[in-house]
């Protein structure tokens, strides 16, 4: 699989690509299947819809990878929080964790009810084709935290932040309760087939240095480690968005960095390049403009060069209006102009 070769720093033909959120609603074949759900929790707990979805990107614009189609906010719903999707809102949770009485209501174990991403995982390994990958994914602890705490998304965070200075040992309780659910969950994955795992942490940016490495980086770390020491041959894959000022701090046995577009890709070459290999990391509205689109890949190849050490990807998830033409265009010319 060239996208795990990639990973590896191993000689592949070209610069493999994939996109995050490249399963979604600027593909016509994806709202079809959405509209017959009904609503987007149904069809992330229906193995077949699931499937279908995480399949038609490969299928549609030849990525070299498939990302499994789920939802970060599975493992809060399946520790017993009631989830709910808002039009025009996100998600929200009815009943915010706030204090350490509530960690009690917790589920401790939500990877057993998590059965149905398993057989997704299945049924997308049955009909992807060899040579392309599938990968796995969890949000990482502190962006599942702030969305358990807060109860939705935020554009302050104050209320989990405010926890970090006045209740530390309240909110690593938290941490680690999430951390070992995460933990058993990406493991499942991997039995049940997935060829790399990514984690997100979309919220990285919400935190000063100090308190990102003590509340967010340490635990992803965490949770890169013991799947590495379990399954050396799988590919990790961290993305903390936003962290561009903070990569001396960048520690850990994993594989891959996740580049967002507000980190200049010099940079992470500069401060990662040597230790992990970087993915990332176009502006997502580039896409909008074919010339912008070709302007964008390559400034970034010029810096990566066509070789080891990177894989093409977004620096952020693709919209949800873009024409899947300016998508197809992308994958096209990274494959042609990393050819080696």
């Amino acid at each position: 699989m060239v996208f795990i070769d990639a990973c590896f720093r191993k000689k592949t033909p070209y610069t493999p690509i994939w996109m995050m959120r490249q399963a979604g609603r600027y593909l016509p074949e994806y709202m079809e299947v959405r509209n017959k759900a009904g609503d987007f929790l149904t069809l992330c707990k229906n193995p077949e819809m699931a499937a279908e979805v995480t399949l038609q990107p490969v299928e549609i614009l030849d990525v070299d990878a498939a990302i499994l189609f789920s939802d970060i906010l599975v493992i809060p719903l399946e520790m017993g929080m009631d989830l709910r999707f808002e039009k025009g809102e996100g998600p929200v949770f009815s009943d915010p964790i706030r204090k350490s009485e509530d960690l009690e209501r917790l589920y401790d174990y939500p990877e057993e009810k998590l059965t149905y991403v398993y057989e997704t995982i299945k049924l997308v390994r049955e009909k992807l084709p060899k040579d392309k990958a599938l990968i796995g994914f969890s949000g990482a602890p502190w962006t599942l935290a702030t969305y358990m705490v807060e109860g939705s998304g935020s554009k302050t965070y104050a209320t989990i932040k405010k926890l970090i200075y006045t209740e530390p040992e309240f909110m690593h309780a938290l941490m680690i309760k999430i951390t070992e659910a995460v933990k058993a969950y990406l493991v499942k994955q991997i039995e049940a087939g997935v060829n790399a795992v990514q984690i997100f942490d979309s919220w990285a940016s919400a935190l000063e240095k100090d308190k990102f490495v003590e509340f967010s980086w340490d635990y992803m770390v965490d949770i890169a480690e013991f799947l590495k020491d379990k399954y050396p041959h799988i590919p990790v894959i961290l993305f903390p968005k936003g962290v561009a000022g903070y990569l001396d701090a960048i520690y850990g046995k994993f594989d891959v960095f996740g580049v967002d577009w507000g980190t200049p890709i010099e940079l992470a070459k500069k401060h990662l390049g040597e230790r992990y290999v970087l993915q990332g990391n176009m502006e997502p509205t580039r896409l909008y403009s074919k010339e912008a689109t070709k302007e964008g890949v390559e400034k970034i190849v010029e810096i990566m060069g066509a070789k080891e050490g990177h894989i093409f990807n977004l620096g952020h998830g693709m919209l949800p209006d873009l024409p899947v033409e300016n998508a197809k265009f992308l994958v096209e010319l990274v494959h042609d102009l990393t050819k080696r």
